[in-house]
């Protein structure tokens, strides 16, 4: 596996990364969760790449596969930023019928 740093990822590859990452996130309903999640953990973004190598083993029993498109958005504050307007957007798209 290798790991693409967040300066290699093209902007329109991050684009398709951060929607399926979303999406990902949405099919398992734990948006709110997630968002939550990444504004909690802006204090400890320095930390991400070793985050990253800890948390490795449930991203990708989430995502399944090669972690390498996952990981460079998580480890970009610009990637986070996007997925979380993305998750946000997201949770304001779904709508209940009755």
């Amino acid at each position: 596996m290798t790991i693409v740093g967040p300066a290699e990822l093209p902007e329109e590859q991050r684009d398709e990364l951060v929607e399926q990452v979303a999406r990902e996130i949405q099919l398992r309903g734990l948006t709110t969760s997630a968002v939550h999640f990444l504004h909690a953990s802006r204090p400890y973004r320095p930390l991400g790449a070793n985050a990253m190598l800890f948390f490795d083993p449930v991203l990708r029993s989430l995502f399944g596969g090669d972690m390498a498109g996952a990981t460079a958005i998580l480890a970009d504050d610009d990637g986070i930023e996007q997925l979380i307007d993305r998750l946000e957007e997201l949770d304001d798209e779904m709508t209940w019928d009755a």
